[in-house]
């Protein structure tokens, strides 16, 4: 396998910028989710890497080879796509063998790598079987035989469980995760499921507007978003966004919310007088008797284990994840503590965040 390295690459259609400036690297057998809604440039990031489609702008190194021209053919790349993109008239084996016939592979190595990637795959048993006639589980297993079995440099994904229903998507997320493990495979997967890209990825870059909002392991882009964009769109439900005007001194360890201080950490710049919000994830704030910040009980969602509890604060709504034993009403009037330690700051005009929670060699940008 090998390292993909990206310098600002850029892609536009006439008027239409679909990627801005991206650079990152993909470390070799690392596993990369480029994770945004659909428009955000995450596929045509992807195609680019595969030689579908040639930036209008930077660099793309598959393992040190300068590859930003070269064909998708020259590439030694495979590409899983969304709809399997199989072979209706041959039978499983001949599907998965078709890229080693191609390349003039004698029969006797076909078949015995074939048989291989079956076995890994757990599809040995459906070889002599016609793909027309596979559920969709198995047939996307055939398309991931299909790329793993020319044993390339790196492997891409365009949204490979779009089209499974919830059950299969999630056996699939964990034999995936489980495959990328087996065979140390470079790879990019591109998604608009936060939760696919967390639960597989080692590393995401999450899109907006063709711009990458922020390149991180999960932990980081949950624990430290980089941006209001990122804490909206990681995590269910996402982050809550407590709007204030003021400013913030160099040092201060607090904030005024609702007329109460909230200790939140030290800011390491000044902030002029703006707009700003407070952000927490709901599983950070707990509810107390004595807590500081007061509101009302607008609704409350029953998950089991926990409920997701709305709490009106009079000029917006925010939610806390509480254990379900807790019996609320709807309009009780409840207190709010949050944890400090894991508390954001952005500046709402630009978006961006002005201080997160730190760890021991963790930063955002």
């Amino acid at each position: 396998m090998a390292e993909i390295r990206i310098e600002n690459l850029r892609k536009t259609f006439g008027d239409f910028v679909a990627v801005q400036n991206s650079s990152f690297v993909v470390e070799d057998g690392e596993f990369l989710a480029l994770l945004g809604p659909s428009g955000c440039g995450k596929t045509t990031t992807l195609r680019m890497i595969a030689g579908l489609e040639l930036p209008t702008e930077g660099r793309i190194f598959l393992d040190g080879e300068d590859v930003t021209f070269n064909r998708a053919r020259d590439r030694d790349i495979a590409f899983v796509f969304q709809l399997f993109a199989l072979y209706p008239h041959f039978n499983v084996r001949k599907n998965i063998g078709f890229p080693l016939l191609a390349q003039g592979v004698p029969k006797a190595e076909i078949r015995e790598r074939v048989e291989e990637i079956a076995r890994l795959l757990q599809i040995d048993d459906i070889l002599n079987k016609p793909v027309s006639g596979l559920a969709g589980g198995d047939r996307q297993r055939v398309a991931l035989g299909r790329a793993i079995v020319r044993r390339p440099k790196c492997f891409l994904m365009d949204e490979p469980l779009g089209t499974l229903d919830a059950e299969f998507r999630d056996v699939m997320v964990r034999e995936l995760r489980e495959l990328h493990n087996r065979i140390h495979a470079t790879t990019v997967y591109v998604t608009h499921d936060q939760l696919e890209a967390m639960a597989m990825a080692d590393k995401i870059a999450i899109m907006n507007h063709g711009i990458i909002e922020q390149f991180g392991t999960p932990q980081e882009v949950y624990n430290l978003p980089a941006s209001m964009y990122v804490a909206d769109f990681v995590g269910s439900p996402p982050m809550n966004f407590i709007h204030f005007e003021g400013g913030v001194q160099k040092g201060n360890g607090s904030v005024a919310i609702n007329g109460a201080q909230i200790k939140v950490p030290e800011l390491h710049e000044d902030i002029s007088p703006t707009k700003l919000a407070l952000g927490i994830r709901p599983e950070h704030i707990q509810l107390d008797d004595n807590g500081p910040v007061r509101g009302s009980v607008f609704e409350s969602e029953y998950l089991g284990t926990t409920q997701i509890v709305a709490v009106d604060l009079g000029n917006e709504i925010i939610k806390a994840r509480v254990s379900s034993e807790r019996q609320l009403k709807i309009g009780e009037n409840v207190g709010l503590t949050f944890d400090s330690a894991k508390l954001s700051l952005f500046e709402v005009e630009s978006g961006r965040a002005i201080q997160s929670v730190l760890y021991e060699g963790v930063s955002h940008g």
